[in-house]
């Protein structure tokens, strides 16, 4: 007898907002800290600004998740309304357009004519915003949940960086910072792949290589700038 299934399409919403939370905070913080070290500053110096880039960043996240997902929220209730209303002006037609759309997946006429109805008599709206909309209850957007994920994940991921800073002497904090950000960066990816059902190698090297990019800029702009001014 076969196992139950499991499949991790449900976790999309929330996975996407942890990992980006906590890549970027791991980033940025990294980035910033070495940016600010590589330009010659005092451990209380580099303390404070990747201090002051995880509140901001954090808080950032959250704004921008809160923003952007209640925007896709407010769009889906829009056409949830909009369906509502065409349901119970146009029963026929909804009918019909619903019966087309499971001819198009294979469906002969008879039986998608079936469906259709029985789905209908059973619940329209939630029919048609399935089928027709793409909207469902494992994916709809919900913004307090990714805004929490985001900031939250963020900060994790800034404090490990920063914890470094108060550990490690001021002459290795740069090789410090880079060699234990692209640890944690693979370690990141890896466990987001294993979470989502993802390939692990692919998504550890993807995140490793754009965090190993972004720190590296900082810090060549940081010495530049340092060595100038």
């Amino acid at each position: 007898m076969r196992s139950a299934e499991h499949h991790f399409t449900h976790r999309t919403g929330w996975l996407r907002a942890a990992v980006l939370g906590a890549n970027d905070g791991i980033v940025s913080t990294a980035s910033l800290i070495l940016g600010v070290a590589a330009a010659g500053s005092t451990r209380s110096s580099v303390l404070v600004a990747g201090m002051a880039g995880l509140v901001a960043g954090a808080m950032s996240m959250a704004a921008g998740e809160y923003v952007s997902v209640s925007s896709q929220s407010d769009t889906e209730r829009a056409d949830l309304v909009r369906e509502r209303e065409e349901l119970a002006t146009d029963g026929e037609y909804e009918h019909a357009e619903l019966a087309a759309i499971y001819v198009a997946r294979g469906l002969d006429a008879q039986l998608a004519d079936q469906v259709a109805t029985q789905l209908m008599v059973k619940d329209a709206l939630g029919a048609h915003a399935r089928d027709e909309l793409g909207i469902s209850d494992t994916l709809s957007a919900r913004p307090v949940q990714a805004a929490l994920a985001s900031a939250g994940t963020f900060a994790a991921g800034a404090a490990l960086p920063l914890l470094l800073v108060l550990i490690v002497p001021r002459f290795a904090l740069v090789w410090a910072i880079s060699g234990s950000s692209l640890f944690f960066l693979a370690m990141l990816g890896s466990l987001a792949a294993r979470v989502g059902g993802a390939p692990v190698w692919r998504a550890t090297v993807r995140v490793t290589f754009w965090g190993a990019l972004a720190m590296a800029l900082t810090a060549g702009v940081g010495a530049l700038f340092g060595a100038t001014l």
